[in-house]
This record gives C-alpha cells, sequence and structure tokens, in this order.
C-alpha cells in the first residue's frame, strides 16, 4: 500500500509532498488543494445546513431505544437502518449475517447497604454484562480493594465468602478521559474472574465515570471462569458513602439480581455501499448495538449517525468515489464484537482488498480531529491535511485507537490505515453505559459537525490512499 499526499499550502506559495518517490497525488498533482478545499466547505454546509441528522438520532433512540444485542430492540434498530440507508439510494444495502450472545438483565436489580450499628441506605446499582443472577437475595461482607493488585495483597483468607468492592477512581488529572477510564477498565473487565479465583462470592465496582452522580454505569467483562460470581456496578455517589462508612467499621451489603443468558441467536450487520471506479474498499461505521439502558445516543448512535452522513452527503454532492465506500451499522460490539470479527473475517474469505477504515465511537461531541493507527508514514500522511482543515478546527492528529468494530481488520490487513474520530472527551463518561445516554444529551450542531468530519476524511482518504 502507499500513501502519498500531496498538499498545496495557498498562503505559503510552495507544496509539501509526503509519499515515495512521487511528487505526484495518486489521482492528481501538487495543485490539487483549492480543488479539496472547495469540496471540503460543501460538505459542512450540506451537513450544517440541509442534515437529517438529528432527526434520524432521535428516530433511532425514540422510535428504536436501547438496543442490546439479542433484543427485539437490536433487531428493530436493523429493519431501522436498512430502511434508512435504501432510503438515500446508495448503489448497493444488504445485510449481512452474524451469530451473537444473548443476556438479559431481568427484573431491575436492588441493593442496599448495612453498616455495623444496623443503618441501612439504599443504593443505584446496576448488574455487569453477562453477569449471572444471584439466585434470590445474596449477602455478604464487602471488602475494599483499590484494583486488581489488591487481590493478591489480601489472599482468599480475607476474600473468600465475602464481597469484593472495587473502588479505583477515576484519575481526575489526567485531561483526556478515556486514558483516566483506561486505567479504571479492568477492575470492571477482569474483577470478577479475578477475585473468583479467592473465594469471592460476589462484586461490585465504582462506576466508570469521572463525575459524582447517582447513575450507576453497566459494561461487558470477561467472564470466563471456572464458576461464575455476580457481579454489579454502583453509582459514584453511592461509592463515596460505602467509602465513608467502611471507614468505620464492618459494611453488608445485600444484592438481588435476576441476569441469565440464552442461547446465541442470529443478527446482522448492516452495510450501504457507493461503488467505486476499482474494487479497493475504504470501510467506515459505527456499532448499532448498545447496552439496554439509556437509548444508546452517544454510544453509539452518534457514531451511526456520523457514518451514515459520511456517504449521504458525498452522494448528495454527486461525488464519484475511486474506491468503494462502505458505510457499516455493526452488531455486538458491546458484548462480544462479533459484528466487527465476522465483518473482517468474510473480507479475507471474498479476498476483498480493503486499503483504510474509520470509526466513531466515541460520542457526538464537537469534533477535534482523528486517532492514527499505522506506521509513522501514515500519522505523516494523516498531518499532512492539518493546514487544509484548520478552518474546521480539526486539528489533532496523533498516534491513537481507531474502533473495536475496525481493529480486527488489522488482523488481515496489516498495513492498513486505521482512523478514529476524536471529539472533546470531557463529558463522554457522564452518560457512557448509563440511563442518562439520551438523545436529550446530544448537540445538534456538534453531531452535524462530527458527520462533516466523517465525511470530509472519507473522501480525503478516496482520494489520496491507494
Amino acid at each position: 500500500m502507499k500513501f502519498i499526499l500531496s498538499v498545496f499550502f495557498l498562503s505559503l506559495g510552495f507544496s509539501t509532498v509526503f509519499g515515495q518517490n512521487s511528487v505526484q497525488s495518486n489521482k492528481g498533482t501538487t495543485n490539487q488543494q483549492p480543488t479539496d478545499s472547495i469540496f471540503i466547505r460543501k460538505i459542512y454546509d450540506e451537513a450544517l445546513t440541509a442534515s437529517p441528522a438529528y432527526e434520524n438520532l432521535r428516530s433511532l433512540c425514540k422510535d428504536v431505544g436501547a438496543r442490546i444485542t439479542g433484543s427485539a430492540e437490536a433487531e428493530m434498530a436493523i429493519y431501522w437502518g436498512k430502511q434508512l440507508l435504501d432510503s438515500y439510494g446508495f448503489d448497493t444495502v444488504y445485510l449481512q449475517e452474524i451469530k451473537v450472545p444473548h443476556w438479559e438483565r431481568g427484573t431491575a436489580e436492588s441493593a442496599w447497604i448495612i453498616d455495623k450499628n444496623g443503618k441501612a441506605k439504599k443504593l443505584n446499582v446496576i448488574a455487569l454484562g453477562g453477569s449471572v443472577g444471584t439466585n434470590g437475595l445474596m449477602q455478604g461482607e464487602l471488602v475494599a480493594v483499590n484494583g486488581l493488585e489488591d487481590l493478591v495483597k489480601l489472599g482468599e483468607a480475607k476474600i473468600k465468602g465475602k464481597i469484593v468492592f472495587f473502588n479505583r477512581p477515576f484519575d481526575q488529572k489526567m485531561i483526556n478521559t478515556f486514558k483516566a477510564y483506561g486505567a479504571c477498565v479492568d477492575q470492571r473487565w477482569g474483577g470478577a474472574k479475578e477475585a473468583s479465583k479467592y473465594g469471592a462470592k460476589g462484586v461490585i465496582i465504582r462506576s466508570l465515570a469521572q463525575a459524582d452522580d447517582d447513575h450507576p454505569h453497566t459494561g461487558v467483562m470477561d467472564y470466563e471462569m471456572e464458576k461464575p460470581i455476580p457481579a454489579a456496578a454502583m453509582s459514584t455517589n453511592d461509592a463515596n458513602t460505602v467509602t465513608e462508612w467502611l471507614k468505620n467499621g464492618k459494611v453488608t451489603l445485600r444484592l438481588e439480581m435476576d441476569c441469565r443468558f440464552y442461547e446465541d441467536m442470529i443478527s446482522y450487520n448492516v452495510i450501504g455501499e457507493t461503488r467505486g471506479k476499482d474494487k479497493k474498499i475504504i470501510t467506515f461505521g459505527g456499532h448499532l448495538d448498545s447496552w439496554d439502558v439509556g437509548e444508546g445516543a452517544h454510544d453509539d448512535g452518534a457514531g451511526i449517525i456520523h457514518s451514515i452522513e459520511a456517504l449521504r452527503i458525498l452522494k448528495a454532492l454527486n461525488y464519484q468515489p475511486t474506491h468503494t465506500l462502505r458505510c457499516v451499522l455493526f452488531m455486538n460490539e458491546e458484548n462480544g464484537n462479533f459484528g466487527g470479527k465476522t465483518y473482517a473475517q468474510k473480507a479475507n474469505e471474498n479476498k476483498e482488498e480493503h486499503i483504510c477504515a474509520l470509526e466513531s465511537d466515541r460520542g457526538g461531541f464537537l469534533p477535534l480531529g482523528f486517532d492514527v493507527v499505522g506506521t509513522p508514514e501514515q500519522l505523516k500522511f494523516v498531518q499532512g491535511f492539518k493546514p487544509m482543515l484548520a478552518d474546521y478546527r480539526l486539528y489533532n492528529f496523533e498516534m491513537g485507537y481507531g474502533g473495536v468494530d475496525i481493529g480486527p481488520l488489522r488482523d488481515f490487513y496489516p498495513g492498513m490505515l486505521q482512523l478514529g474520530l476524536n471529539p472533546v472527551s470531557q463529558r463522554y463518561f457522564d452518560f457512557h453505559h448509563a440511563e442518562t445516554d439520551v438523545f436529550e444529551n446530544v448537540n445538534k450542531r456538534e453531531l452535524e459537525l462530527g458527520g462533516a468530519a466523517m465525511a470530509t476524511m472519507v473522501y480525503l482518504m478516496d482520494k489520496y490512499v491507494e
């Protein structure tokens, strides 16, 4: 794969080229930037004045709602997505069959704590995705830890028969909240599995959020253990209360959950394409499924809308792509990623040529740029667009993370460039996997700017990646 970028700096009057033994882009000369700038302006004009993005997100959130894999709402979302893509008249719209897990939380969770003096307080809790139920009311003494490493220090003697409380908070000093999340997520992902090795009867975690509020956050975990134990999350406010109570002595947790697994089901990725002059493929998308609380507005309704908008806007502007532009509404990112894995496997089996992939899965907030997954040369290639995109406040192009759904493609196409839309991160974890992730918490203009950013980068990748 060759990456060649021709950027004509109008203000400086000279050209800069990143690439291999060439002073031309693969589809034009070094004087292409004026044409690109005019077209990008049209992309933003379309997004900000004629976009159905906000109404489409409202429909997904309100007419379909929360759409956990295996649910009736997830199946309705597939129908919704195909109908919407069909309505735009893309060259091809189709479903790709996948097999997915089916887990349900059952009746609402209930929990409370009791201190050494008999004082009780109800907690705001939620089962972690994939948890087993408690088989009635479960009771146990809480043992607080600040991470998986504390389990080793305490050992079986202090953990067996008790409920482990994972209490490491977000590091408020971290500017990028995704990094703060990354420093805590091992408690949710591996907490139950590791605590079970020491005989814990259950686990409960501080919700993975930076704000102090009453909304618990769910999420998937590694549940491959010999004897699964119940796992839940409590709100950050309640975690603060439990922390204070534990300073004064023994605290007992009572918890009831009715979660269960059912047989795996057949589901689908939803795919829309605009065919190019050659058979090379640029994939872009987000995930159609969500957790079963809230409405999946930021995670990842916004990413779905960004991706559909990218294909719609380019079609509305009569853009004729060189490569096939493929918008994928992935299913099952939240608890298995079988949509992304199946898509990559099928691409390899069908001997498709994938050259680039983009993903939006960090909310519908103001876009700042794109994370880059690739070589140093590929990073320089993407950074070469910064002068052209400065007026749109897209300036953050650094090595980072592409996305869960597109990640498996690199198993089969290790040299491909991947990009992840990078928006402002400060508010994302107020809503992530919580009941607060609803349509009303998405800003219309920020959503439209995200769609424009995705369309712009798809356009540039189509023109300059070969």
